[in-house]
Protein backbone atom coordinates (compact mmCIF):
# COMPACT_ATOMS: atom_id res chain seq x y z
CA UNK A 1 0.00 0.00 0.00
CA UNK A 2 1.51 3.42 -0.86
CA UNK A 3 -0.15 6.58 0.14
CA UNK A 4 -1.48 8.70 -2.55
CA UNK A 5 0.77 11.58 -3.49
CA UNK A 6 -2.46 13.85 -4.29
CA UNK A 7 -4.06 13.21 -0.88
CA UNK A 8 -4.75 16.39 1.40
CA UNK A 9 -2.74 15.81 4.43
CA UNK A 10 -3.85 17.03 7.51
CA UNK A 11 -2.11 16.75 11.34
CA UNK A 12 -4.26 16.97 14.44
CA UNK A 13 -2.85 20.12 16.40
CA UNK A 14 -2.14 18.90 19.68
CA UNK A 15 -1.18 15.67 20.54
CA UNK A 16 -3.61 12.99 21.68
CA UNK A 17 -3.25 9.97 23.93
CA UNK A 18 -1.95 6.79 22.37
CA UNK A 19 -4.02 4.18 23.97
CA UNK A 20 -6.79 5.55 21.70
CA UNK A 21 -6.75 3.70 18.61
CA UNK A 22 -8.00 3.47 14.89
CA UNK A 23 -12.12 4.04 16.60
CA UNK A 24 -10.96 6.78 18.94
CA UNK A 25 -8.88 8.69 16.14
CA UNK A 26 -12.01 7.93 13.68
CA UNK A 27 -14.46 9.66 15.84
CA UNK A 28 -11.50 12.78 16.77
CA UNK A 29 -11.33 13.38 12.75
CA UNK A 30 -14.93 13.72 13.23
CA UNK A 31 -16.26 15.07 15.76
CA UNK A 32 -13.21 17.46 16.55
CA UNK A 33 -11.87 18.35 13.00
CA UNK A 34 -15.27 18.12 11.54
CA UNK A 35 -14.04 16.05 8.66
CA UNK A 36 -14.97 13.17 6.98
CA UNK A 37 -12.45 10.24 7.84
CA UNK A 38 -13.36 8.20 4.74
CA UNK A 39 -12.77 11.39 2.41
CA UNK A 40 -9.14 9.85 0.82
CA UNK A 41 -7.19 12.45 3.27
CA UNK A 42 -4.58 11.69 5.48
CA UNK A 43 -4.66 12.12 9.28
CA UNK A 44 -1.80 12.18 11.34
CA UNK A 45 -1.68 12.36 14.91
CA UNK A 46 1.07 12.74 17.73
CA UNK A 47 1.68 11.75 21.40
CA UNK A 48 2.78 13.98 24.26
CA UNK A 49 6.70 13.25 24.17
CA UNK A 50 6.00 13.74 20.65
CA UNK A 51 8.45 10.52 19.39
CA UNK A 52 5.28 8.58 18.06
CA UNK A 53 3.18 9.35 14.87
CA UNK A 54 -0.80 7.35 14.14
CA UNK A 55 -1.69 8.02 10.33
CA UNK A 56 -5.22 6.83 9.43
CA UNK A 57 -5.94 6.78 6.17
CA UNK A 58 -9.25 5.71 4.33
CA UNK A 59 -8.72 3.14 1.01
CA UNK A 60 -11.76 2.41 -0.74
CA UNK A 61 -13.49 -0.36 1.80
CA UNK A 62 -11.02 0.13 4.76
CA UNK A 63 -9.33 2.38 6.97
CA UNK A 64 -5.33 1.51 7.48
CA UNK A 65 -3.74 2.75 10.63
CA UNK A 66 -0.05 3.28 10.25
CA UNK A 67 2.62 3.86 12.83
CA UNK A 68 6.08 5.75 13.71
CA UNK A 69 8.13 5.73 16.15
CA UNK A 70 11.43 7.44 16.80
CA UNK A 71 13.91 5.25 18.86
CA UNK A 72 16.34 8.82 19.92
CA UNK A 73 14.89 11.73 18.72
CA UNK A 74 11.14 12.72 18.86
CA UNK A 75 9.43 14.68 15.99
CA UNK A 76 9.37 18.29 15.54
CA UNK A 77 5.78 20.42 15.67
CA UNK A 78 5.23 23.78 14.85
CA UNK A 79 3.33 25.03 17.63
CA UNK A 80 -0.48 24.35 17.27
CA UNK A 81 -1.42 28.77 16.39
CA UNK A 82 1.70 28.50 13.78
CA UNK A 83 0.52 26.40 11.25
CA UNK A 84 -2.54 24.80 9.64
CA UNK A 85 -4.21 21.76 9.84
CA UNK A 86 -2.73 20.94 6.66
CA UNK A 87 0.08 20.08 5.16
CA UNK A 88 1.75 19.51 2.04
CA UNK A 89 3.26 15.96 0.80
CA UNK A 90 6.89 17.48 1.14
CA UNK A 91 6.17 19.01 4.83
CA UNK A 92 4.95 15.47 5.25
CA UNK A 93 7.79 13.82 4.11
CA UNK A 94 10.01 15.89 6.00
CA UNK A 95 7.61 15.15 9.43
CA UNK A 96 8.56 11.45 8.88
CA UNK A 97 12.06 12.23 8.38
CA UNK A 98 12.11 14.02 12.04
CA UNK A 99 13.07 17.21 10.20
CA UNK A 100 11.23 20.81 11.32
CA UNK A 101 8.05 21.18 9.37
CA UNK A 102 7.98 25.33 10.89
CA UNK A 103 11.25 25.85 9.19
CA UNK A 104 10.03 24.37 5.63
CA UNK A 105 10.91 26.83 2.57
CA UNK A 106 8.41 26.19 -0.59
CA UNK A 107 10.03 26.52 -3.45
CA UNK A 108 8.39 28.43 -6.67
CA UNK A 109 6.30 26.48 -8.71
CA UNK A 110 8.02 26.18 -12.14
CA UNK A 111 5.98 26.21 -15.50
CA UNK A 112 6.98 25.65 -19.05
CA UNK A 113 5.58 25.84 -21.84
CA UNK A 114 8.04 25.46 -24.73
CA UNK A 115 10.46 23.21 -24.62
CA UNK A 116 13.69 23.40 -27.18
Amino acid sequence: MLLPFSAEIYFYPTSVDFRKQMDGLIILISDALQMNPTSGQIFIFRNRKADKLKIIYWDNNGFWLLYRRLEKDKFKFPAPSDVSLQITTEQFQWLLSGLDISNYVTKKELKYSEFF
